[in-house]
């Protein structure tokens, strides 16, 4: 078995590469730091590839799918970040280059990946997203609406291999904070208690294998999703914006 994994060099990416090494997997690490990948690869055993790319660029996209096509049996799409401020002070090009790695990145690694899996009518797909993909996010409105893409795309694909009685698998992981890189990028600070990234890839993998859809590591979280179904959504647009205030270094 030959897992693709991209934002592979620190965070979750880092540790879901740990994880199925020890499961015996065959790993292709993708990240930009290619220092740090090669050093990740002296850590690991057994057949591991490591690609230096930025994945924001899309003809990267096509040059990684066109190196590995026909090669992989689980693609985590990881890689990632956010983007902290008010909408109309955000610099439009840090948003454009968030949109690229967060949303075509993953658009196009699913789209090409997938179908090569229906054609053989077997692989499995895992979309990283967030808590935020069940909300909008003001001061972190670019990103929150990424991972709302990322989500309601995984789930709309679900639901169409569902009815093709496909034996392709797809899951969305939607964690709440968690301890990893993600912070220092965004430049925020988490005022609740974060996960480590240990035990959210051990909880992913167990729950990914037995084919769950949406895979929610938190307790936090899964209280939070029931709130908005019992509130109104101006009202806790006004909640999520104080704890993003508070996140304001």
């Amino acid at each position: 078995m030959r897992a693709l994994i991209t934002g592979a060099s620190n965070g979750i990416g880092l540790e879901f590469a740990k994880k199925l090494n020890n499961l015996g997997y065959d790993l292709i690490l993708v990240a930009r730091n290619e220092e740090k990948l090669k050093n990740i690869k002296k850590s690991l055993k057994g057949e591991v590839e490591i690609i230096s790319m930025d994945l924001s660029d899309e003809k990267n996209i096509y040059d990684l799918y066109d190196k590995t096509k026909g090669k992989i049996d689980l693609l985590i799409n990881n890689a990632g970040f956010g983007l902290f401020g008010k909408f109309v002070e955000t610099e439009l090009k840090d948003e454009l280059n968030l949109i690229d790695l967060n949303l075509k990145a993953y658009h196009i690694l699913t789209k090409l990946f997938l179908q090569d899996m229906v054609k053989r009518d077997s692989g499995r797909i895992l979309n990283v997203a967030s808590s935020a993909a069940f909300e909008p996010g003001p001061l972190m409105a670019s990103y929150y609406a990424s991972k709302s893409y990322v989500y309601n795309l995984t789930m709309a694909i679900y639901e169409e291999l569902r009815r093709e009685k496909s034996h392709v698998k797809i899951s969305v992981l939607c964690p709440g904070p968690v301890n990893t890189g993600f912070n220092d990028r965004a430049n925020v600070k988490f005022n609740l208690k974060s996960l480590t990234p240990e035990y959210v890839v051990d909880y992913c993998i167990s729950q990914m294998m037995k084919n769950k859809l949406v895979i929610i590591p938190s307790i936090r979280v899964k209280l939070g999703i029931f709130a908005n179904r019992i509130f109104s959504k101006k009202f806790m647009l006004k909640v999520i914006y104080n704890i993003q205030k508070k996140k304001d270094n």
